[in-house]
């Protein structure tokens, strides 16, 4: 992937959701809910503060969670990415 986020932005690849429910019902892409936990791909350096850099809390290779309707969702290389504002990531799954 070749994307350079800017500013305090991430580009994270949403984790794949079960096709079938723990009863054994599979699930059309319709009824899937949209995920919220991926993994950065790729992170800014950080929002500006004046002339100096805020230094991000997530980095390349984190899982985290982020707010269900978040982020602008883009195709790259044919795989679907988000690109979210590190404020709408709620947590780094650890």
């Amino acid at each position: 992937m070749n994307l350079k986020p800017l500013g305090d932005r991430l580009v994270v690849r949403p984790s794949e959701q079960d096709e079938q429910t723990n009863s054994g019902i599979f699930l059309p892409e319709t009824a899937k809910e949209k995920p919220q936990q991926g993994k950065v791909e790729a992170a800014g350096p950080g929002a500006r503060d004046g002339a100096d850099r805020v230094p991000m809390e997530v980095s390349v290779g984190d899982t985290v969670l982020y707010a269900k309707y978040a982020g602008t969702s883009i195709k790259v290389d044919g795989e679907e990415v988000l690109i979210l504002k590190e404020s709408d990531v709620l947590a780094i799954v650890g």
